[in-house]
């Protein structure tokens, strides 16, 4: 293909049926429905590239990607509403534009935010099940963003970071890290320049965890510096995570 253009996608995804972003071998990905798509508009093999990372079952309202288009094809405005002919009801691609011909959805990203979406001390709706994490009590916020303002600045990570994660370094720079209530719901949103494979599932995990035991923040502080792994709350369930925004250095 020539790489006469830089198309940039806005992709949203409902990530209940997906192995998750990246094309795997023969489970079903988000990355491969949406080259499959592109692949019927090109009339050859186009590669896909994402912002980052989502693990199974895990959502997108703005998820990033771009590919390379032929200077012939159709103007970039309109790939938005021709993939989305393509694609199944799962993936939306909600804005797609050209971007500068060396732009790149991963490596110009400056920083990632997810939120995590919790239903608390009352049953949850059917529907809210696929998005968000049952949860039986109702946490104390306050008690909540005490511990979260730990994680804010250059941050070793290792306590909230997998065996299998295969990153060199495990520190990144949280720039947010906050619990809000949204009517009933409780949510948690964090931004960093980058996150460790389940990273933001392992730290909501463990403020939940250590709010109900009672940790003040100097506690919370101290199991951060321990960079210990086993001394991290169980892992939050995948449903109730969406990968957010992204924010670039230059648009």
């Amino acid at each position: 293909m020539t790489e006469g253009r830089t198309i940039r996608l806005l992709v949203s995804y409902d990530g209940t049926d997906f192995s998750g972003w990246q094309r795997q071998e023969k489970d079903r990905s988000v990355q491969e429905e949406i080259e499959r798509a592109l692949g019927k508009i090109h009339k050859e093999p186009t590669t896909l590239y994402g912002s980052g990372r989502t693990d199974a079952g895990v959502h997108a309202a703005g998820q990033v990607a771009h590919f390379r288009s032929p200077v012939a094809s159709i103007p970039a405005g309109r790939y938005a509403l021709a993939l989305n002919a393509l694609l199944p009801r799962d993936v939306r691609i909600l804005e797609s534009r050209e971007a500068s011909l060396d732009f790149h959805a991963r490596f110009d990203a400056k920083s990632r935010t997810y939120r995590y979406f919790l239903v608390c001390g009352r049953t949850a709706l059917p529907h809210e099940l696929r998005y968000a994490w049952q949860l039986w009590r109702r946490p104390d916020i306050r008690v909540l963003n005490g511990m979260a303002r730990v994680l804010l600045g250059e941050l070793d990570c290792s306590t909230f970071a997998t065996p299998k994660d295969p990153s060199e370094s495990r520190s990144r720079y949280v720039s947010r890290a906050r619990f809000h209530a949204e009517g009933d719901a409780i949510v948690f949103e964090i931004s960093a320049n980058a996150f460790l494979w389940k990273m933001v599932r392992s730290i909501v995990g463990s403020l939940l965890h250590y709010e109900e035991k009672g940790a003040s923040p100097e506690d919370f502080a101290r199991i951060v510096r321990a960079k210990d792994r086993r001394l991290a709350g169980p892992t939050a369930p995948p449903q109730g995570l969406f990968l957010w925004s992204i924010d670039y250095y230059r648009d």
